[in-house]
């Protein structure tokens, strides 16, 4: 699998979930923020695709709690 099947499972993966739970923001900035979390895990090494989607998945719940703080 390439990175750039890896990084597209996994964003597919994390938006589905946060679609489904009625948590999706605002498109662009949504899609921006999940592909930037994904994209540094993998630069960072991480090649698991349910690790590069839970962890866009809790770095955008823990953004959304942090911007209405």
């Amino acid at each position: 699998m390439t990175d750039t099947d890896l990084i597209e499972q996994s964003f597919a993966i994390a938006w589905s979930v946060l679609e489904r739970t009625g948590e999706l923001g605002e498109p662009n900035w949504f899609a921006n923020f999940l592909l930037d979390e994904i994209i540094e895990r993998v630069r960072c090494g991480e090649r698991h695709r349910l690790v590069l989607s839970n962890c866009a998945i809790d770095a955008y719940r823990h953004q959304s709690i942090k911007l209405v703080s």
